[in-house]
């Protein structure tokens, strides 16, 4: 799902860390080797086509490498 996150994102979770998360090769070999942490939280976002809603977003972010690959998992003001 294509969307953009609009302003800060917030009520930052880690959801896991290191070996709990099951994707850590797959991140390894497309982004490099680092301290993998699977993290959610809650941002304003902006779909394909034009509205805007809150929604918990999850994503992978490791020291060095940054966020990778947002998941939009559930809208909040719906």
């Amino acid at each position: 799902m294509d969307f953009e996150i609009i302003g800060e994102i917030t009520d930052i979770e880690a959801i896991a860390t290191g070996q709990g998360i099951r994707d850590r090769d797959r991140l390894r070999k497309r982004y490099g080797r680092g301290k993998w942490r699977k993290l959610k939280g809650v941002a304003q976002v902006r779909l394909p086509d034009g509205t805007i809603h809150l929604a918990e977003i999850h994503w992978y972010e490791a020291h060095g490498i940054g966020k990778k690959e947002f998941k939009i998992k559930l809208f909040l003001n719906e």
